[in-house]
C-alpha cells in the first residue's frame, strides 16, 4: 500500500520527504551500523540534490546531498531547504557532527522524520534551532528505518523471520520437497529482500538439506550489489558445498550468533531457518517482523512452520500487526510486526 503523511504538508516538502525516504531505501544493507538514512536539499524550484549515509566511517546522508548540490547548483544552496529521514546527528564520530554542515552551508529550514533515539548522536534539532535554523518535525512511514530503529530501542539485532509456506501452514511436502512453494516472482522479490539485510541466518538442518547459498541475486542469476553475511546455527558439522565455498560463520546458539552479530556491527537481520529453528526465535522473543510468502496451495501434511506450539491458548499466543499486504504473480506476501505496544515508538 502507498505511504500517506500523517496530516497535509507543502507539495514541495512532500516531494523532498519521499525522495529522501527513497535515498534512504536504495543504501539498506550497505551502512551498518549506521542507520540508513536518505536525504534531499530543495528548494522552491524542487529537489537539488539527493543523498544517503555511506558504508561506516564515510559521509551521512546529509554531508553527500550538500557535497552532491557543491557540484551542481552552489549558488541554490544557501537558504535551501533540507528533508532527512533522521533528525542530524549531533556529535563527532567517524565523521564531524551533520548539524554543523548544515549549518555552515546556511540552509534555512529542516524537515525531519525520526527523531535520533541515540543519546550520543541526539540533540540535532535543538542545535540546529538555537544557531537560527528553522527544524520541523514531519510524520512519514521509512518502513527502512525501523530494523535499525529497534535495534537501538533493544540493544541487539533487528530479527525478521521470513518463510514460504502453503494456505494451511506447511513449507515441505509429506516427502520433504520444497522446490518451488511459491512462484519465480515471490523468489525473486525474497531476493531483493536479502539485498537489504546485514546477514542471513540459517539452521543447520537447512544448511544439509537444502545446500543453499545464501546470495542475494537477480533476475538473470547475477549477483546483487550487497550480500549479506551466511551465517548458519547449530553444532552440527556443514558439509561441502555453496556455503564452505562462499564463507559463512557458524554459531551453537541463535543467542550466541545474535550477540556475536551485534558485536560486530550488523543490526537488520534475516531468518531463513526451518521450524526447530523458528521455535527457537520465539522462544527468545526476538523476532521483530515477519515476511510470509503464502502460495495458493492445500498440503494437508508435511513439515510445519514451526516445530512444536509456541502457546496452549488463544490468549497467550504471540500475535503481530500486519502493515503490509499484495500479491507477486500466484502468491500472496504479508509483512507483519510486533503491535505498537511492544515496541518503541519510531518517533
Amino acid at each position: 500500500m502507498p505511504a500517506e503523511f500523517s496530516h497535509e504538508i507543502p507539495p514541495a516538502v512532500e516531494s523532498a520527504v519521499i525522495a529522501a525516504a527513497n535515498a534512504g531505501q536504495r543504501v539498506r544493507g550497505t551502512t551498518s551500523p549506521n542507520p540508513p538514512v536518505g536525504c534531499a536539499l530543495f528548494d522552491a524550484t524542487g529537489i537539488i540534490s539527493t543523498g544517503a549515509t555511506e558504508p561506516a566511517g564515510g559521509k551521512h546522508a546529509e554531508r553527500v546531498a550538500l557535497d552532491a548540490a557543491r557540484s551542481t547548483a552552489p549558488d541554490r544552496i544557501r537558504g535551501a531547504m533540507l528533508a532527512v529521514t533522521l533528525e542530524p546527528c549531533n556529535h563527532t564520530g567517524r565523521t564531524g557532527p551533520c548539524t554543523q554542515a548544515i549549518v555552515e552551508a546556511g540552509v534555512g529550514h529542516v524537515y525531519y522524520v525520526h527523531s535520533d533515539p541515540n543519546p550520543i548522536a541526539s540533540g540535532g534539532a535543538d542545535y540546529l534551532r538555537a544557531h537560527g535554523i528553522e527544524v520541523t518535525h514531519v510524520e512519514y512511514p521509512v518502513d527502512g528505518l525501523l530494523p535499525w530503529l529497534d535495534s537501538v530501542a533493544h540493544g541487539r539485532v533487528s530479527v525478521t523471520a521470513k518463510f514460504a509456506a502453503t494456505l494451511d501452514g506447511f513449507t515441505a511436502a509429506p516427502d520433504g520437497t520444497s522446490q518451488w512453494i511459491t512462484g519465480p516472482e515471490a523468489r525473486q522479490y525474497a531476493h531483493f529482500d536479502r539485498a537489504m539485510r546485514d546477514a542471513i541466518v540459517i539452521g543447520t538442518g537447512t544448511a544439509i538439506a537444502d545446500n543453499p547459498s545464501l546470495t542475494a541475486r537477480d533476475r538473470d542469476g547475477s549477483l546483487l550489489g550487497n550480500q549479506p553475511r551466511r551465517v548458519v546455527v547449530g553444532k552440527r558439522k556443514v558439509p561441502e558445498g555453496n556455503l564452505t565455498r562462499l564463507g559463512f560463520e557458524q554459531y551453537a546458539t541463535p543467542q550466541e550468533a545474535f550477540d556475536a552479530l551485534y558485536e560486530t556491527g550488523a543490526r537488520d537481520v534475516l531468518v531463513e531457518g526451518g521450524p526447530t529453528l523458528m521455535r527457537s526465535l520465539f522462544g527468545l522473543d526476538v523476532v521483530d517482523y515477519i515476511t510470509a510468502y503464502v502460495a495458493p496451495m492445500l498440503l494437508g501434511g508435511g513439515r510445519s512452520l514451526i516445530d512444536g506450539p509456541l502457546a496452549e491458548t488463544l490468549a497467550a499466543a504471540p500475535r503481530y500487526d500486519i502493515f503490509d499486504a499484495f500479491t507477486l504473480g500466484d502468491d500472496a506476501v504479508i509483512e507483519l510486526r510486533r503491535p505498537q505496544t511492544q515496541r518503541r515508538e519510531g518517533n
